[in-house]
């Protein structure tokens, strides 16, 4: 028997999607570092790597914009399904929050 858990693996890409960003970030900042640092060497090689790593440098930052991006999108569609789903069972919401609310309150009572 499988078993097909959809919310594990959006979860795993989440934080993929976030180790990747966070990584990329890492980049750019030691990147832009680098490029302030070499900015009196005056030689013909320098220059060239400067500008590829220059046009590298934007283009990390394009795709860092597009990933928080869509972080923010699939963040707004898991509102939507969370809307959604309480509006199709109100009452099972409104039961599930009261329940929460007692154990919290019992935890929360006993200290």
């Amino acid at each position: 028997m499988e078993t097909h858990l959809p919310s594990f693996e959006m979860n795993q890409t989440r934080v993929a999607r976030d180790r990747v960003l966070a990584d990329l970030k890492a980049l750019v900042s030691d990147t832009d570092d680098l490029l302030k640092a070499t900015a009196g060497d005056l030689s013909e090689k320098a220059r060239d790597a400067r500008a590829r790593v220059s046009d590298g440098l934007e283009r990390a930052k394009v795709s860092m914009d597009e990933l928080q991006a869509q972080g923010l999108e699939s963040a707004r569609e898991a509102m939507k399904k969370a809307d959604s789903t309480i509006r199709d069972h109100p009452y099972e919401s409104m039961g599930l929050a009261l329940g929460v609310g007692l154990i919290i309150g019992a935890l929360l009572r006993r200290k």
